[in-house]
This record gives C-alpha cells, structure tokens and sequence, in this order.
C-alpha cells in the first residue's frame, strides 16, 4: 500500500516538474492599424485550438508564452480582417501585427470564436465599451455627436434629466465618476450647460467604462470610472477629416512626423450658433470651443514619448452685463518603456486644470475659482506567464482648489476683493494587481490599492464647540450655522487632516462552457475630494472641496454578480447583472444651506450614508444587416443622514429617502440597419422612470404672502422621460477609398415631439389667485443635419 502511494507520488512529481521544465518562449509586440499605424487596445491575441491567448494593452502591446513549438496565431478585433500567421516558437520572438479594416465587418460587427471567448473566459465585469463607429451612427440633439450621451444607452447610466450635465452611474452621483481623458482628469465633461460633451469623437480612440469590478489602478472616485484615449495619429499619410453642422463644425488633421516613428494630430472644434443671435439683434450669446492636440515619437524599439493637451472653454452672455466663462485644460507627458519581452511600464506627467469665471458688470466684480491639480504616476505590466499577469504602480497627486477671488472691475464699483481660503491637498497610491487562470475554467482577478490623503494648509481652519460645525436647536427642531468659537491657522504645507484607505478590489469569471460563464466581483473605492452642489447634475458654478476635519472621505462598497452568454454563434450576446451599493461620508445639505462663496461649507453640510442596488440586462445582437441592443435596469438609490446624537431628527427625519439619481425603470434600445452600401439607418429610444423631486404639500400665509410648505424629500417624481430619435447616413460614392470623401447625416432627435419636463415649479396665478403648476421642457423635435468629409 505504502509502496503504491510512492509510485503514485513520484510520477506526480515527475509529471509536474516536465511541466514545469518544458521549455517556453515569449512572443510579444505591438499590433497596429495598417492604414494609419495607430495601435489598436484590446485586440484579441491567441495560439488556435487552445485557450492560450491575451488582449493589447492601451498602447497596442502583447506578450504571449507559449511552449517551445509550431503555432497558428489568429489576431481579431471587432471592424477588422482576422489575422492567422504560422510561427515556429523556438525563441523569444518580437513580431508586430498590422490589422486592416473589413468594409464588411465594419457593417456587420462580427464576433468570432476568439473574441467570444475572451469575453466569456476574463474575469471582467460591469464594464462597457463603445467603439466610435457605433457612437458616430447614434442620432444625437442637433446633431453633434457625443460620447456621453451615447453611454446613457448602456445598462446602469441614466442622465440628469433633459439638457443637463454629466451622468449617473449604478444610483450614484455625477461627480462620483472618474472622467480621463489620456489619463488626464477632467472636472467638467459638458458644454454649453450640458447640451454637448466635451469629448471631439474625431480625435478619440477608445473609451472604457467601469461600473464595478473597478481595477486598482483606479481610484478617487466612488462609482465609476471613464478613460478615454485620444488617436495617437496617422504615422504614414497626411490626412484631414472634419464636419460642418447646423451649430458647429469640426476639423481634424494628422499626419507623421518621421514617417512610421512619429505623428502629430490636431483637433478642433466650435460652435457658432450665437451668430444667428447677433443677426436678430440679440444681445446674449453662448458657445463653446475645444482644442485636442497629440505628438508621439518612437525613439527606438523598446522607448516611446507622447504629449497630448487638451483645451476648452465655454462662453455664455447675457445682455453684456453677465459673462460667464468656464473650462478644462489639460496636459500630459508619457515615456512607454519596455524593460524585457514581460515588463511594459508608462510613466506620466499629467497636469488638469478647471477653471470658472463669472463677470458682473451691474455690479461691478469678476469673480475667479477653479481646481488644478499635478498628477505623477508610474504603471508597470508584468507577464509572468499566461496564466499571470501583474499590474502594479504608484501615483501622486498634488490638489489646489481655488474656492473663490473676487475682485472689482470697474473703478466705481463698491466691491472690494476678497480672496476665499485656497485649499490644499496631496494624495498617494500604490496598487498591485494580479490576473490569474487558475484552471480551463476559473480565473481570478485580485488586487490592492493603499491610498493617503492629506489636507494641507496654509490654511485657517474653525473650531466648533463640541467639534459640531452644524447646531442643532431641539426646539424648533431644525438645524443651523454653528458658531465657531476660535480658529487655528496652518502654515503651507502643514497637515490639517489626513486618512489612509485599503481599498481591496476581487473579481472572478467561472466558464460553464465555451459560450456561457458566472462572474462576480466586489470592490472597494475612497474619494477624497467632494463636490460641492445641491442640485441633481453638476453645473459650472460647483465647487470642488478637499475632504478636512468636517468632511469625511466617502467611503463607497460594491458586490456585483452576473451571468454571460454569448448564443446562436456569437450572433447575440447576452448580460445580466445584479449590483448591490454603499456608501459611507455622503455629504447631505441643512434645509437653506447657502453653498455660493461660503468660507465655512462644513456649517451646512452633515455626513449621510447612500445605498443602491438593482438588475442589468444587454441583450445585443452583433452581426448581421440589423444589429444593436436593448439595456433595462431596474434599480434604486437611496440616502440616510440620521441625527448625530440620539435627540437630533436628523435629514429627512433620519429615514432612507430617494436620492438625486434614483430611476427605477430604465429602458434604452438602440439600433442599425445597413440598408446598402450608400444608406445607413439608426434609431434610439429612451424611457426612464422620472426624477425625484420635492413638491409643496400645502401653504399658509404669512402678512399676506402665500408660502408653500415641503413634506419628505424627494417623495416625489417628475412625468415618465422618453424620447425616440432617427437618423439617416448617406454616402454618396462608397466605393471611393482615396482622395475627397463625403457623407450627409440626417437626424430628428424627438421624433413625435415629446414635451418631456426639465423641471416643474409652482407659483400663485396672479390674476385668479389659483395655485398652478409650470412645466419646463427643453427640447422638442429638433431636426439637424452634417456633412462629414476626410482627405
């Protein structure tokens, strides 16, 4: 007996160790567009009639391990020919792959058998990707296209409401979402109050949104995660594309440096509808411009340097007595270095700036405030073997928020300047991250993030009695200002406040078959910075805080499960999703809280705690003539501040209330049908639920003046949103793949002429005397057409 366990043993052994010392090598590279050499992110790599396969990072790079021997490597991407090459691995070999585009597959988005795996097989989850073709065919207001509202068709995102700014995520607020921009961070994503993106979908590559299952890498945020990458630009030929609109025009140019080493590409954009304005003598005008702007050079195999920047501003006038200007800029400096066939890393230098200014001649002030901030981080990418990969790094970021300068502007106005408290803070991150196939069917990704925070001065901070900033006066049973009973001032660069999180992040993928898999995922974000805002999207005029003695970081945790299957061949793909969130360190606002240019924000706010869970369903259909999806999410959001001490009511009398964000139903389809080669025709229909609001619940009158009275918040909604938008492309010599070419979009954004409700107020006729009702909607049918063209 003893003898048999021996012998069995010893072939374990024996077994293992030939594995173990069979010989490897390493294939690695870069894999490009043929047409313009810019590299392709997420490309499916693989040795045929094995599970041995990897994805492109965001610079284009693979590395593939593979045993000693004869493979057929199939390289696919979704919009490109599939690639198969037949290599002899006897060493480790760099190869760089070129990829061309299939006028076929661009119609009909293929998923082949690689691609279908790789989706099945990764432990990723909650994460959307739109390709840019797709989001161009999306019929859009006034015919700009846009890269925020076309992610508002994904499960999970719902907007603000009509015509307003950013986007909410899994019940969470706007300005919990990380929005990058060529790893740059951008504090304001709207133009024009929220009717435009500040995204130019020519000059963008690939963006990525992360709803949960976040990677370490990431942090700061507390729902959700956009990078976006920029096109590097065409190395090879000089080309210009651009479009001209009914409001706005588009140029975009590109062209190498050195031929097939460097490039350079330049985007712009600008409206000009405040023209037309100026014509029927109206005073007031709005409109927006942006700049995008991208140089890389390879200086040899393994070193390659990139500077992308980016600049906007928009301007609104009223009667030239208010002048409102806001906008980002950004700038970012990266060295790609690889260390061996296995260690990619990027270095960056990365500088934001949002910056909002407001004039008011009637009175006579500028009024000046904005948010830098200076970001260095390092990021390493280790292929240890095909069933590891290491992410790991680091990241500091230096903060200077700029609350408010107000200073005269004329010489009899009677405002004296007055420079708001600049606040300063400094926050570190080191991740490690690994990806791991544990088995044919089970993989695992698990990592770690330390981040620290701390709020530096020069500063002067307040002190409170029993250290509450907010009183509570159990008599009337509401809250107030406190006030401070003495003050401490912080010479520059000493620490006011600080904390340290471990943010732990886990997710795994369980493959049942070849075409369908279980996922899950739980992950752990801190956010520092809070933005300052009662109102339900972010407006120019918010105001970012770092978190100090009063405000706490939020605090936010998710667990996600879902189940994938991809059917009938790939031709639909199925994703079902079911998310549970919370949020420690909501900030929530006193009734009256007075939030412009107020020095001590910590007066009127209380710390509250958020909840949301619900259900995602994508049901795609991927190939054919008609393709597209349909998203629902059934979900809710929810708020609590309680009292601080057992006799305070707290927010809301301490209960769970709706919050901000909270859309119960949220349904999105969108399709495409390629009619032929000239006509293409798209559609989008959106219905959700409607919007939290608080209406009066009576009235009294007080020397005459009748005052309406408010019952919980948020007990009520706003009438159902849903709107249905067409568009129609034509191109008038399809088969023309050279020299001028030309497209007309046609597009009718609320078809049947929804009136769908901004908002709706309350006021007393003043003639009857009756109370009434006001609703405020934005936008009817709006009809719009563009002409496209590249050279």
């Amino acid at each position: 007996m003893i003898s048999k366990k021996i012998i069995a043993l010893s072939l374990f052994f024996l077994v293992t160790f030939s594995s173990f010392s069979q010989e490897k090598f390493t294939l690695n590279g870069t894999i490009s567009d043929t047409r313009s050499n810019e590299t392709l992110i997420g490309v499916n790599i693989g040795a045929k009639d094995t599970k041995l396969f990897t994805t492109t990072n965001e610079y284009g790079f693979y590395s593939l391990t593979l045993p000693k021997g004869e493979y057929e490597i199939v390289i696919s991407y979704v919009g490109f020919a599939t690639v198969s090459e037949k290599i002899s691995l006897n060493q480790n070999t760099k190869r760089n792959f070129s990829l061309t585009e299939s006028g076929q597959e661009l119609k009909e988005v293929v998923i082949n058998s690689e691609k279908t795996t790789a989706n099945i097989r990764k432990p990723e989850m909650s994460v959307n990707k739109l390709s840019i073709a797709a989001i161009k065919k999306m019929p859009v207001v006034m015919g700009e296209v846009d890269v925020i509202k076309s992610i508002l068709f994904l499960p999970g995102v719902t907007n603000a409401g009509e015509g307003q700014s950013g986007f909410n995520v899994r019940g969470g607020g706007a300005d919990q979402n990380l929005i990058l921009l060529d790893e740059a961070t951008i504090f304001n994503s709207s133009h024009v109050f929220g009717f435009f993106s500040v995204f130019n979908p020519d000059a963008i590559k690939d963006l990525k949104l992360y709803k949960g299952g976040i990677p370490s890498k990431f942090g700061g945020r507390a729902s959700s995660v956009l990078d976006i990458y920029q096109k590097d630009g065409n190395s090879k030929e000089f080309h210009v594309n651009g479009g001209i609109g009914l409001i706005s025009s588009r140029l975009l140019a590109e062209g190498p440096i050195v031929k097939d080493k460097g490039s350079f590409l330049v985007a712009g954009r600008g409206s000009y509808a405040h023209l037309f304005l100026k014509l029927a003598d109206n005073d007031n005008s709005a409109y927006f411009y942006d700049l995008n702007t991208k140089l890389n050079y390879k200086l040899n195999p393994n070193n390659n340097l990139f500077l992308s920047g980016y600049f906007g501003r928009d301007l609104f006038t009223l009667s030239e007595s208010f002048t409102n200007t806001y906008g980002n800029a950004t700038l970012n400096l990266r060295w790609n270095h690889l260390f061996s066939d296995k260690l990619f890393s990027n270095l960056s230098l990365i500088y934001s700036d949002y910056y909002y200014g407001l004039t008011l001649d009637f009175i006579g002030f500028n009024w000046d405030s904005g948010i830098k901030d200076y970001n260095l981080k390092y990021d390493f990418k280790h292929y240890l073997s095909n069933t590891i990969k290491l992410n790991y790094g680091f990241n500091s970021t230096y903060y200077e928020f700029n609350p408010g300068t107000i200073e005269p502007n004329n010489e009899d106005s009677s405002i004296n300047f007055r420079q708001l408290d600049i606040k300063y803070a400094f926050e570190n991150a080191i991740y490690f991250e690994a990806e791991h196939i544990l088995t044919d069917k089970l993989a695992i990704n698990y990592g770690l993030r330390y981040s620290t925070f701390n709020r530096l001065g020069s500063s002067t901070v307040n002190l409170y009695e029993n250290n509450q900033p907010v009183y509570y006066d159990s008599d009337l049973k509401i809250y107030e200002k406190a006030t401070p009973i003495s003050a401490t001032f912080y010479k520059k660069n000493k620490t006011i406040a600080s904390y340290n999180n471990l943010e732990p992040r886990l997710s795994a993928a369980y493959e049942l078959n070849k075409n369908q898999s279980i996922k899950a995922s739980y992950n752990r974000m801190a956010q520092y910075l809070q933005l300052v805002s009662n109102t339900a999207s972010p407006t120019p005029l918010d105001v970012w805080t770092p978190s100090d003695t009063y405000i706490k970081p939020q605090i936010a945790d998710q667990v996600a499960l879902g189940y994938f299957n991809n059917f009938k061949e790939g031709t639909y793909t199925l994703e079902v999703e079911s998310f549970y969130k919370t949020i420690k360190n909501r900030m929530d606002y006193i009734d009256g809280a007075d939030l412009i240019a107020n020095e001590a924000i910590e007066q009127v706010v209380l710390n509250g705690e958020m909840r949301s869970y619900g259900l995602e369903i994508l049901l795609r259909k991927n190939t054919g003539k008609f393709n597209g999806w349909i998203a629902y999410t059934l979900s809710k959001s929810q708020q609590r501040t309680p009292g601080r001490t057992p006799d305070e009511i707290g927010i809301n009398n301490g209960n769970w209330y709706r919050s901000a964000y909270d859309k119960l139903h949220n349904l999105a389809v969108t399709a495409n049908y390629n009619l032929s080669e000239k006509w293409n025709f798209g559609g989008n229909f959106t219905l959700q639920s409607g919007q939290p609001v608080t209406y009066p619940n009576g009235q009294y009158i007080y020397q005459g003046i009748v005052i309406p009275s408010y019952g919980e918040r948020n007990g009520n909604s706003l009438p159902m949103y849903h709107h249905l938008d067409i568009s129609a492309t034509y191109t008038p010599k399809p088969e023309k793949k050279k020299g001028w070419q030309s497209e007309w979009v046609f597009s009718i954004y609320n078809i049947y002429n929804q009136q769908n409700a901004a908002s709706i107020s309350f006021r007393q006729n003043a003639e009857t005397g009756v109370n009434e009702a006001i609703k405020l909607s934005i936008f009817g049918a709006v009809p719009s057409v563009s002409y496209n063209f590249k050279f």
